[in-house]
């Protein structure tokens, strides 16, 4: 049966075209094009609390994983299958100098050098010859990163001046409670649905204002002007918003590649630089969480953050009113799994929206041809990386 003219005029849902995803964006599986390109980056993957003697499961990229500390304080991220015979490390024993297999023993390090083999003679005459897969960590910020991708390709891990440089009384905390999110710390949706919500300030004036109510400050409540801007690591959104008293309310969002979300306090709790890092970890194709550092002056200061809505957390919320004060999560995991971006219809407010995906797309091309994607150093003595980003006041 064929579509008629007369269907397309009614425009019922029956005349919808074929609908479909741009999954070279979305997908972050190992040898897709976006799973290759994030996987030139560093990610954070756990705090570095938990790393310990008890093993945690880890899954990023669409990668099962284990993360451990030995009884050296060597943090280790290994594949969970063990080579050996395939049952999961999770249920491994940490010992001084690595971790043990459940099923027969076999003992790897924090490289996956296999150190023992107990069942075989003489305590194992092939593990030379076989390492369990596992990735390189790096500490800082209170967060465990890992680098997933070519050895041969191993940038350096950046070092961000909003959380290198202090403020009286600051120090650097860190969450994994996904802040930002508008919801629980596992998300189930595509990670570019969130990711893309970051250059997308038109949605703060309806979404957290006029539709659930004012979820941040008056000041965020206005319709804003708006500028987009490439720069040397994504997308800047810089917004003005006139104020009562004749000064000019100036807001800075940068969206930086791969995943960071430099997005000030939306509470506008001072005038002054960005506070806090959020990284977008792609847990596979239809999941991701957010872990956040940043300058705080108490402990949970982060988790602080958090917003309510209708006077309660997200979690303590019913389906009517989820339904009636709607936010970020919602909206997000609304569109579904991965959204159906050939059923999108942009307007000009969306221009933020298709320069990130330019730039992704860009970013892929660049890889195709043997460069390296922007972001990328392998210089261990590069300054610390400065964001634009903050809520400043100025005279009109």
């Amino acid at each position: 049966m064929t579509i008629t003219q007369r269907d397309r005029d009614l425009g019922t849902a029956y005349a919808m075209k074929p609908a479909h995803t741009r999954t070279q964006l979305t997908s972050v599986m190992r040898g897709t094009p976006m799973g290759e390109l994030l996987r030139r980056y560093w990610h954070p993957v756990g705090l570095i609390r938990d790393a310990t003697d008890t093993p945690k499961k880890v899954r990023a990229l669409g990668e099962d994983l284990v993360l451990f500390r030995d009884k050296h304080g060597r943090a280790g991220l290994l594949h969970a299958r063990c080579c050996h015979r395939g049952t999961t490390l999770y249920y491994g024993k940490v010992e001084e100098d690595g971790i043990r297999c459940c099923y027969h023993g076999w003992k790897f390090d924090t490289e996956g050098h296999c150190l023992e083999q107990p069942c075989e003679p003489d305590g194992g005459q092939f593990k030379d010859k076989v390492r369990q897969p596992w990735y390189p960590v790096e500490e800082r910020y209170g967060l465990i990163f890992a680098y997933l991708g070519p050895a041969e390709k191993r940038p350096v891990l950046p070092a961000y001046e909003c959380l290198e440089t202090m403020d009286d009384g600051e120090f650097v905390d860190a969450d994994d409670s996904s802040i930002g999110g508008g919801g629980p710390a596992i998300i189930p949706c595509n990670w570019l649905q969130h990711f893309e919500n970051v250059v997308d300030p038109y949605h703060v004036p309806v979404l957290h204002g006029s539709f659930s109510g004012p979820q941040f400050t008056n000041m965020m409540a206005s319709m804003p002007e708006v500028t987009f801007d490439k720069t040397p690591r994504g997308i800047a959104v810089r917004s003005i918003r006139k104020q009562d008293d004749g000064k000019v309310f100036y807001r800075v969002t940068e969206a930086a590649l791969p995943t960071l979300r430099v997005v000030p306090n939306p509470r506008v709790a001072q005038f002054a630089r960005v506070e806090s890092i959020g990284w977008t970890l792609p847990i596979d194709d239809t999941s991701f969480r957010i872990y956040v550092a940043g300058r705080v002056k108490n402990a949970g200061d982060i988790g602080r953050m958090r917003s309510k809505f209708n006077g309660k957390f997200w979690w303590d919320m019913t389906e009517e009113e989820h339904q009636r004060f709607p936010g970020d999560y919602e909206a997000q995991v609304g569109q579904g799994p991965q959204t159906i971006h050939s059923e999108e219809h942009f307007g000009q407010s969306d221009r933020g929206i298709l320069m990130i995906r330019r730039m992704l797309s860009d970013q892929l091309e660049a890889m195709e041809a043997g460069r390296d994607p922007i972001g990328i150093s392998f210089d261990a003595s590069a300054p610390p990386v400065e964001f634009e980003a903050g809520n400043y006041i100025r005279e009109g």
